[in-house]
């Protein structure tokens, strides 16, 4: 008979307000910058924010379509297999990424994809994969002294989705926000964080 072997499930862990705040200090291009916020206060998977098309952005209604696609040159998917829509309403992200657009992207790209490696070198305007966004994220949490083995760009989403629910939005609301199939995916995110049972308590 099959055998059931009981494992520790390990509850996402939020940075601190200092943390981001030292990560997002040092970063070096408006492109990270862009990065980092799409997935900090919308709460974006990497692959999500990695497989964004020009035409996903619509600045006017301040929100981000993250639609399926299978067609990166790099292999970046989106995993969730539904089209959603994640509204910003934090005017730094999207006046960031609209900078970005305007002013750091190549101007000769004719990819559709938004995050581009920039610079001079022979890889310029090549779509930026998982490894690079691993290499500047890495960077940048060494820059600010941050060490954590489990601080990894997926962390920003899970600070998002803690700061979502521990601000009074909705279990279901925050499910499809996140684009989580399952509630119980969403669940994880909504056991309260220590510093708010103290804060309660108190």
């Amino acid at each position: 008979r099959s055998v059931r072997v009981k494992t520790i499930q390990r509850v996402p862990r939020p940075l601190d307000d200092a943390q981001v705040q030292a990560l997002l200090g040092q970063l070096r291009c408006v492109r990270d910058r862009a990065l980092m916020l799409l997935m900090l206060q919308g709460g974006l998977r990497p692959g999500e924010v990695l497989g964004l098309h020009l035409e996903d952005v619509a600045y006017g209604r301040r929100r981000i379509v993250v639609r399926q696609r299978t067609d990166h040159p790099k292999g970046v998917r989106s995993k969730s297999r539904t089209e959603r829509v994640v509204d910003l309403h934090e005017p730094e992200t999207l006046a960031t990424l609209s900078t970005y657009v305007l002013q750091e992207r190549p101007p000769e790209a004719e990819t559709p994809l938004v995050f581009l490696v920039g610079g001079h070198g022979r890889r310029r305007c090549e779509p930026l994969g998982y490894d690079g966004l691993a290499r500047l994220f890495a960077r940048a949490c060494q820059r600010a002294g941050i060490r954590e083995a489990w601080v990894t760009p997926h962390a920003l989403r899970h600070t998002h989705a803690t700061r979502m629910w521990e601000g009074g939005m909705r279990e279901l609301t925050l499910q499809k926000r996140l684009g989580h199939a399952s509630p119980e995916s969403t669940r994880l995110y909504t056991r309260v964080s220590d510093p708010v049972v103290v804060a309660e308590y108190r």
